[in-house]
This record gives structure tokens, sequence and C-alpha cells, in this order.
């Protein structure tokens, strides 16, 4: 287990903590503050242990990135993105001031802002005991995302410079290698510690590996298989049964020589579907895969919905979301689990017409929760179902990290967890 901030003496000291202030923005304004509430647990711990001062630091976005694909679009107009747009463009997506301001009305003392990640040496100092500072968005800076050492090594080395010891909480960003979110590490005088929503995510996620309450269910859904076969893979080793949804169902469906209509599949990874079927009856594994639907012959929100009540998908339809019959089976299989870990939607929720399946597990999943099971929630998507049926609060965690659950998932080592102190 990794060590936090609750196995060290923050009393006096300079603390520089990364956290993940990656929230939807529209026109500088917060559109949802989920992962700001997150991170206020092990702020307010630091603060009460009385640091000398806390430098905050988060990307937001990817600017250089989003202000490239503005620019490509705005040139297909005819309308030439200048510098002005440019700068308009970042301060609606990208500056997180407005994250600093909304960070200092829910947490109650004042926070300061700095207009820049680097450079602030003197801002730093200036601060009263106590103090905190968000810095500006780290990814303003191409070494933060570069590739080598090397390059992340000055600015690094920079951000090293405003504390004495490092807190990483920011799990969202573990699987990222990066000059905030690992290496600083090295630069620091003493051992890096997790925050508290680091140490909650890495309790959760981690048994789900190695040893996890049995039976245990895994409900993988999504788009795509190719995005999901090394997290199949590994949790193949240590589930029960394997509840299969979404998009990436007919791939495996088509690999049962089922006809899928126009659904979504991968027609390049039938192969690989047919070696983790094989695999799961190796392993003795039960695959749960959908045997009626709720289907349309277009994909759009206003298209009206079609029951199958069959396992084959008819030419002219393509399936969104589950029927009532492979609920059902659903149903009997989550019933007697003992923990749970689901990653992607099982059909198309953000359409109210194909989100009653989705719902429907959501639901589920919550019951399994009241009952005693230990249940997982990760991947974007899956938060987002969770949160649009007022059900987060009813699971036992919700992962704050999408691609970082998954590669966890995977069993991969996380950049930002393994530079952390261990206990």
């Amino acid at each position: 287990m990794i060590q936090t901030v609750k196995d060290i003496d923050l009393k006096g000291k300079r603390v520089v903590m990364r956290v993940d202030f990656n929230v939807p923005m529209n026109d500088g304004v917060v559109q949802d503050d989920t992962r700001i509430m997150a991170a206020l647990p092990t702020i307010r711990f630091i603060l009460q242990a009385h640091p000398r001062s806390l430098v905050l630091m988060s990307h937001l976005g990817d600017p250089a990135k989003d202000w490239k694909k503005a620019a490509e679009k705005a040139e297909r107009a005819g309308k030439p993105f200048t510098d002005a747009d440019r700068e308009r463009f970042i301060d609606g997506k990208n500056r997180l001031k407005p994250v600093a301001m909304y960070l200092e009305r829910v947490l109650g003392v004042p926070v300061a802002f700095a207009p820049d990640a680097l450079g602030q040496q003197d801002a730093v100092a200036a601060l009263p005991d106590g103090g905190v500072l968000m810095l500006e968005n780290v990814r303003f800076h191409a070494a933060e995302t570069a590739k080598t050492v090397q390059e992340r090594e000055p600015m690094a080395k920079e951000l090293a410079s405003y504390g004495d010891i490092f807190v990483n909480d920011a799990f969202g960003t573990a699987h990222r290698d990066q000059a905030s979110t690992a290496t600083i590490a090295a630069y620091m005088a003493t051992p890096s510690v997790g925050g508290l929503l680091m140490e909650k995510e890495v309790r959760y996620l981690e048994p789900l590996l190695t040893d996890p309450p049995k039976p245990m269910v895994a409900i993988i859904g999504g788009a795509k298989v190719s995005s999901k076969i090394a997290v199949l893979e590994s949790l193949l080793n240590h589930a029960s049964s394997l509840v299969i949804g979404g998009g990436m169902a007919y791939t495996f469906l088509k690999a049962q020589g089922h006809r899928i209509g126009l659904s979504l599949v991968e027609d390049d990874f039938i192969d690989t579907a047919k070696k983790l079927l094989a695999a799961a009856q190796a392993k003795n594994v039960d695959i749960v895969l959908p045997v009626d639907y709720v289907a349309a012959a277009e994909f759009s929100p206003d298209a009206a919905p079609v029951a199958v009540d069959s396992i084959d998908v008819p030419e002219q339809l393509m399936a969104l979301d589950v029927g009532p019959a492979t609920l059902a089976r659903y149903q009997a299989v989550i019933a007697g689990a003992a923990s749970i870990i689901w990653n992607g939607p099982v059909g198309v929720f953000e359409f109210d017409a194909f989100a009653k399946g989705t719902e429907a597990v959501a639901r589920m999943v919550a019951d399994a929760t009241a009952r005693g099971a230990m249940t997982v929630v990760g991947g974007g998507d899956s938060v987002a179902a969770v949160n649009k049926f007022h059900l987060a609060d009813k699971m036992s965690h919700v992962s704050t990290g999408g691609g970082a659950s998954l590669e966890f998932l995977e069993g991969k080592t996380l950049p930002g967890i393994a530079i952390l102190a261990t206990k």
C-alpha cells in the first residue's frame, strides 16, 4: 500500500500537490465539479496539519491540441484563426483561474492564482503561513508532456523547488509519465506520498487484481473491443462472470456466428474475440452476452426504438441497447456477486430512448452495494452514467480516472503511483 499524507509530518512544510482539476468548462465556467470536490479531503487534511504553504498544480484539457483543432476547423471554413482567436479559445477552455476561484468558494479559504506554472518562486515565498496557491495550467508548457525524462527534467526541477514534500492526489493522470505527475518526485528531498483520493483509488482497485471477494462479476461495456482487450484478459484471471455489453458485444456475437445487422462491429478483432471466448471457457469464466435488444434504423437520439426479441439483429437495424431478457440474465449474475467492477455502459445511454439498459445495470450494482458487495465503477462513460442516474453515492467507489482505472485493471504499473513511497 502507498504512503499518504497521513504518514508524514506536514507541519511547517512547503507542500506541492498534483491535483486533477481537468474539469468540463464552458466560457470559463466550471460545468462539473466532481474532480474538484474529490480533492477537497486531501487539501483540507494538509491545511489542518499547518503547513508553511500549499501549491496546487493541474492540467486542464490539452491546450496545444485543442487550439490546433480549432484553427484547422476555422481554416476549412475559410476563417483564418488569429492569435486573438487562440487567446479567446484558451480563455474559455484551458485557463485555470476560474477553477481556482471555484475552489476558493468551496474550500472557504483564499486561493491565490499564479499566471504561469513556472517562475513562481517569489509567489510561493510570499504566501502567508498556510497559504494556498494554484498554478496556471501545466500543459501550457511542452515540457510537461515531453516523451523523455531529459526534456521534462528542467520543468520538473522547477516545480519541485516550490515544495519540501510532493503529494500526488491526481489518480486521473497517474497513468501519464509527465513532469508534474511523476518526474518531479526524483527532485524532491523527501519521499513522495499519495493524497487521500489516491489512497482510496488504490484501496478499491488493487484487490480486484489480487484477491477480490468471490464471486466477482466484471461488467465491461463501451464501443470497442480493441480498447478493452488487455483489461478483459486481466479480469479473466479473477472474475467468475464477465458481462459484456455495449457496442463491443456485437463483435463477440459475430464471432459466435450471430447476425448483428447494422450494429457496431470491429471485423479486425473477431479473431481476438474468439480467443477471449476460448480463454474464458478454459478458465471456467461465464461470458454473458446480450440475447435481445432495443434497436433502431439509424444512430440518432430521435430514432424510433424497435424491440428485437432475438439474439440475431435484423439486417436493416442496429442494436443500441440491451433488452429485457438480457437484463434478466445480468440480474441473475449480479445478484450473487460479492464484488463487482463496472467499466463501460451497455447501451447508448446518452440517448434517452436507449438508456434503459445502462440505468437498469446501474440500479443492479447499487442494489448489490446495499447487500454488502464491494462495487467499483471505473471509466469516464460509466461514471457519467451513474451521475446521470443519480446513483454515484450508492456505489462503494466511483473512480475519478477513466484511462488510469482501465490501465490499473490491465495490471500496468502507473507512473504516478510507482513514484510514491510504500509501507
